[in-house]
């Protein structure tokens, strides 16, 4: 019995499978049929589809993109590069974990800068973009900037890539090379590499100097108006030239000590060599004068007599601040010099042309997606069209419809 009902078994699943089976074969006959019997609705649905999509692609303008690539600032300081090679082992670790520890891209403070407020501003203001994407509010035309333009930093060869889209190829290919050269008059005034930090800082320290020495000149020339040039002795001249050059030269020491120290650590080698240098020409002045400072300024008082003294200390004061402005002009060109063997500049590689073809439309996308879109949305409603008429001939379901009809039908008499 149990052989008998152990054969049945097998046999009954193979039916149930079986007739499985034919319902789906005879539900996508069905579909199919239903889509036969109702293919003018997917042809017509479909044709005008296509019209639709040629109408769009071929109304819609014709945009060009030019664009310009740019070789970003290399960041490697003499610092860098020390702890580089001396521990290379751990930068090759570093390098393989880059991706892993969400590390960012360092071109992406280069796309962060090209995308800022001020940048964007003054390119909408020389090209006049507010009257051309027809925007009244300089933000509104900010954004509408921001659709044309396209900053990428995250191509695998390293490279910037600028791109301007516009209708007119020649004002785009214009528009392109203006976004970096308004981009280069913002990186201008901001350090971005240490030695860039550097000239930064020497060029504030010598725009101060300059303030004070043309204020000691005023001050000097005042003076020699009001009670005339006394003439110095050559012994008291070389005293004082001797040390206001020492002293320059330690308030300039002072100076670079202090920038290293924006950037360096306490045990630097570069830090180290100027604090002893400093050192030294302390000990030298002390030497000299008996004293390392007074009142910030260097007088050898038992050299030069008191009648005199007013006017050495004015003396004094234009020679110092001459002589520290020499100095601190000699390093800030050591510091631009400096900044450009680190490439402080965005330089360009393949600047922008105009474009011989256009960007957009694709047509034949438009086109094509406009053929599929339409043939599925044409089986979408044959099959909506079918299910409605099969609605229609249950007796009940007929009369719901047409209880629905004529509710509708009321509702317009009533509105005409």
């Amino acid at each position: 019995m149990s052989d008998t009902s152990a054969g049945l078994m097998p046999r009954e699943s193979e039916k149930s499978g079986a007739l499985k089976q034919s319902t789906d074969e005879i539900s996508v006959i069905d579909l199919l049929t239903v889509i036969g019997k109702k293919k003018h609705v997917v042809l017509q649905t479909t044709v005008i589809a296509v019209v639709v999509g040629l109408l769009f692609a071929f109304l819609l303008p014709k945009e060009y993109t030019a664009e310009v690539t740019l070789l970003p600032p290399q960041q490697g300081s003499p610092i860098s590069s020390l702890l580089a090679s001396q521990l290379s082992g751990l930068a090759s670790m570093a390098s393989m974990a880059g991706n892993d520890l969400g590390l960012k891209n360092p071109n992406d403070m280069y796309v962060s800068l090209f995308k800022s407020r001020p940048v964007e501003d003054a390119m909408i203001q020389k090209y006049h973009l507010m009257s051309e994407y027809h925007d009244k509010l300089l933000s509104n035309a900010r954004k509408s900037f921001e659709k044309h333009a396209n900053v990428d930093g995250s191509q695998k060869d390293g490279m910037l890539h600028i791109s301007i889209t516009d209708r007119n190829p020649e004002r785009a290919a214009e528009l392109a090379n203006g976004y970096v050269e308004q981009y280069k008059l913002l990186s201008a005034n901001l350090a971005i590499t240490e030695a860039g930090q550097r000239r930064l800082f020497f060029q504030q320290q010598l725009d101060e100097t300059k303030g004070k020495l043309e204020g000691a000149e005023d001050a000097l020339k005042t003076y020699e108006d009001k009670n005339g040039v006394i003439q110095l002795d050559s012994q008291a001249r070389a005293l004082i030239t001797s040390a206001v050059s020492l002293r320059a030269q330690i308030s300039a020491k002072e100076v670079e000590i202090q920038g290293l120290r924006s950037y360096a650590a306490d045990g630097n080698p570069d830090l180290l060599q100027a604090q002893q240098e400093l050192d030294g020409l302390r000990a030298q002045l002390a030497k000299l004068t008996g004293n390392s400072s007074e009142d910030g300024v260097i007088v050898p008082k038992g050299k030069v007599p008191e009648e005199s003294i007013e006017y050495l200390r004015k003396y004094r004061d234009v020679r110092y601040y001459d002589t520290i402005f020499e100095i601190l002009a000699k390093q800030l060109e050591m510091a631009k010099l400096d900044e450009a063997k680190e490439g402080a500049l965005i330089q360009v590689v393949a600047p922008a042309i105009v474009p011989d073809h256009k960007s957009s439309p694709h047509r034949a996308l438009i086109i094509g997606g406009a053929l599929i879109g339409g043939f599925f949305v044409g089986i979408l409603l044959a099959l909506v069209f079918a299910g409605w008429e099969q609605l229609k001939l249950d007796p009940q379901n007929a009369a719901k419809i047409a209880e629905l009809h004529n509710a509708f039908q009321m509702k317009r008499a009533a509105k005409s």
